[in-house]
């Protein structure tokens, strides 16, 4: 499960992030692109955009949910 403490700083605030256990498969970013981007530097998926609509709400969730090593985090 993510944890709040270990989010990167690059999340922009609100009720979703990722945290240092992203290994960047690219889940998140094909999912819900809208509201997550990687970081190319350091190889990591963070989210740029909270939802602003029920549809990237539903998205984000549906992000958080497929992500196989439980790095997106709900912080709602």
């Amino acid at each position: 499960m993510a944890e709040i403490e270990d989010k990167f700083p690059d999340n922009v605030r609100g009720k979703y992030y990722v945290d240092h256990n992203c290994i960047d498969c690219d889940v998140c970013r094909d999912t819900s692109p809208r509201n997550f981007t990687r970081n190319d530097e350091n190889g990591y998926s963070y989210v740029y955009k909270q939802p602003a609509t029920p549809e990237e709400t539903e998205l984000c969730e549906e992000a958080l949910m497929a992500c196989p090593v439980e790095a997106i985090g709900d912080d709602g």
